[in-house]
């Protein structure tokens, strides 16, 4: 009997060591992703077009992807739901297809993206770069990487694994120059499960003598209280008022993580979950005087730009929200701004678009 309880502390001592080196693992393989890196610019076999003019209708759109894997029968285990990759590698090439198709439809002069893969578990290790540029040629593009993970055993059924992400912008006008810049994020465990959030910086230039620059983001979502994404967006607004200061003409827009309509839930008919208390409105006094929120919005066909992923999409249980949309300096004229509705076929976000010009 000794002896058996002998090899059972030592299988228990074995055991814990184990859990203890691989969390030691995690937090001493975790960092931060330098601030301040220059991005590379590609630019297209066929130059793109000349400097934008002023009072030129133009158009953007924003498109997170959620790496290939939201499918509207997937859920996520982040969100209260089961799965943590996507359910194939088909399904990660369909999805992307299905993303991009709905890009090229809506043909947009720029091009947000968030949420691309370009080696994870999650999404079976397929550089989803790969998938996206190919199918739109005639434009410059660049690439921030805003997720470094190490490998997280978590679900114990199907971990969560290592994953590297970013985001792309694209422009059918030259880009200059781009900029990854590091925002603020939670400093406890949940920096390990969240994101390595940033934005990029990229400079167009106009005909007057100015830039169109523009921001890329991606806000916080899985964090403690959802308070961390309001000081991510206070050190975007500084950002992009002293670039208005000089006269430039400003553009942010991506996954805000904030509810953009201040109350989602009664607008489109199901109220959020205790999973959804990041779903929170932007406090007053955050964004300065001479810059617009727009949030995609058409009161006569009110679509969502984002679903909770708790469970399937379903039209009548599944908590939806608009989460997606931009920021613009005063000297930006909004013409028209709306969600597409793609039906959540292809990501737990639908793409949202503005038509705007620069006076």
């Amino acid at each position: 009997m000794k002896r058996f309880f002998k090899i059972l502390l030592i299988i228990l001592l074995c055991f814990v060591l184990l859990v203890g080196a691989y969390f030691a693992y995690v937090f001493l393989a975790y960092k931060r992703i330098d601030d301040m890196q220059e991005l590379g610019v590609t630019a297209p076999e066929t130059a793109g077009s000349d400097e934008v003019a002023a009072g030129e209708p133009l158009k953007i759109v924003s498109y997170n992807v959620g790496f290939g894997a939201y499918s509207a029968d997937y859920d996520f285990f982040m969100d209260g739901g089961t799965q943590s990759w996507a359910f194939s590698k088909e399904a990660v090439y369909t999805n992307i297809a299905g993303a991009v198709n709905e890009i090229k439809t809506a043909d947009p002069d720029f091009l947000y993206v968030q949420e691309v893969d370009i080696d994870g578990t999650r999404s079976y290790h397929v550089d989803e770069r790969e998938l996206i540029v190919p199918e739109l040629p005639g434009y410059y593009y660049t690439f921030a990487q805003n997720y470094d993970s190490p490998f997280l055993f978590y679900p114990f059924n199907q971990p969560h694994g290592a994953n590297k992400a970013g985001i792309m912008t694209f422009s059918k006008y030259e880009i200059t120059s781009a900029l990854r810049r590091s925002l603020p994020i939670e400093n406890t465990v949940m920096k390990l499960v969240d994101l390595d959030r940033c934005y990029s910086v990229n400079r167009v230039p106009t005909e007057n003598g100015k830039e169109l620059v523009l921001y890329n983001m991606h806000l916080s979502a899985y964090t403690s209280d959802g308070t961390i994404a309001n000081e991510q967006l206070k050190m975007l607004c500084e950002d992009m008022s002293a670039e208005y200061a000089k006269g430039n003409y400003c553009i942010a827009g991506g996954d805000f993580n904030k509810d953009l309509l201040g109350d989602s839930g009664s607008i489109f008919g199901v109220a959020k979950s205790e999973n959804d208390t990041w779903a929170q409105p932007i406090p007053d006094g955050i964004i300065p005087e001479e810059f617009v929120l727009v949030a995609p919005f058409d009161e006569s066909n009110p679509v969502a730009s984002c679903r909770t992923a708790s469970e399937p999409y379903n039209i009548n249980t599944t908590f939806r929200i608009t989460i997606d949309g931009f920021l613009i300096s005063s000297n930006v004229e909004l013409i028209k701004s709306d969600v597409i509705d793609a039906g959540f076929a292809w990501s737990d976000h639908n793409p949202v678009y503005m038509e705007f010009k620069l006076n």
